[in-house]
């Protein structure tokens, strides 16, 4: 279980940075961008340890998710909502769990285990833990 608030890795110095952040009880510390992105794609549905991930994202205009998908995984959020949409309506998949805000992400992602999301720096406490990306 990584050390959610005294992070060692909080190399973004940026007050705006979007982190992924997962429940304390992920044993996933580390994950590449390509692993980050399939996770959120929602094309890779569990863990590296085989752990289900249950997604959970902010809404599609939402400054953070657009700052996070574009900063973090490298899309705009279009691209995510399309290849959700895709898999929703092909019957392959499923649309991650969508939260009103921050605080909510923060409460979902403490309190699911499994668990993957976002937030931002003043949200960062024991009850997360950030998972770096490399």
């Amino acid at each position: 279980m990584g050390a959610a608030f005294g992070i060692t890795g909080l190399s973004k110095a940026d007050d705006e940075a979007v982190f992924v952040v997962a429940h304390p009880s992920v044993a996933t510390q580390t994950l590449t961008r390509d692993t980050t992105r399939a996770l959120f794609g929602m094309r890779q549905r569990s863990w590296p340890d085989g752990e289900i991930a249950r997604v959970f994202v902010l809404g599609d205009n939402d400054p953070v998710h657009v700052r996070f998908a574009k900063e973090e995984l490298g899309v705009f959020p279009h691209q995510l909502r399309l290849a959700w949409d895709r898999a929703v309506f092909s019957g392959t998949g499923q649309a991650p769990r969508r939260v009103g805000s921050l605080s909510e992400m923060h409460e979902r992602v403490g309190s699911t285990p499994g668990a993957v999301g976002y937030l931002t720096k003043e949200y960062l406490d024991e009850r997360i833990q950030v998972i770096e990306m490399e």
